[in-house]
């Protein structure tokens, strides 16, 4: 495929979807209602609270890690800085990244973090909250598994996806966090979806 062509291409909505059939001018019609994340509340890197009401209108990148994590997050959150300089700055995209380990990460803790990455200011949030809260939102709104595993190593088992979401709440992609290649087409997802909202 060239680079040419993909422009053209709206990106998929994933995740479950019903259908809903009603009436419309006397005819049956059949709609599609899909997945979209649901209202939340989490505590960000300056101890702020965080709902859902943050990403309104606008684009995001969601994804799990843990800050004392040994193995595939310090090298997806260096994927994920790529993201975040490429859009710096474009208040129509925002990065989440949500804690699996909230005991340890503490918002002081997640805001050392932010810091020694180069993050500033409020385009990426690093979230924490009640545990159960963030491994169901990981596991039944952006399908990504997030939980503890005392086999795993660190503790903790984590995809290393980058989850790309819509205006409307809906999944548009998922992308391998731990490699150059998904993290360059999470990029070009998020340039379609911006196109996407320009037309």
């Amino acid at each position: 495929m060239s680079g040419c062509d993909s422009g053209n291409k709206k990106l998929p909505i994933l995740g479950e979807r019903d259908w809903v059939t009603k009436k419309v001018d006397g005819k049956e019609v059949t709609d599609t209602i899909y997945n979209v994340i649901p209202t939340f509340t989490f505590t960000n890197q300056y101890g702020d609270t965080v709902t859902e009401k943050i990403v309104k209108d606008k684009i995001y990148v969601t994804d799990f890690f843990f800050t004392s994590c040994p193995t595939i997050c310090p090298v997806m959150k260096r994927q994920m800085l790529k993201v975040y300089k490429e859009f710096k700055d474009n208040p129509d995209v925002m990065i989440l990244s949500h804690t699996i380990d909230p005991e340890h990460d503490t918002p002081q803790v997640l805001n050392k973090f932010a810091k020694d990455l180069g993050v500033e200011g409020k385009q990426w949030q690093f979230l924490t909250g009640p545990k159960e809260k963030i491994y169901e939102i990981g596991q039944k709104s952006y399908l990504s598994a997030a939980q503890e595993d005392r086999t795993a190593e660190g503790g903790f088992l984590h995809s290393g996806a980058f989850i790309l979401i819509d205006k409307e709440k809906h999944i548009r992609g998922m992308y391998d966090g731990t490699t150059e290649e998904g993290t360059q087409k999470l990029i070009q997802g998020i340039k379609s979806l911006l196109e996407e909202y320009k037309k």
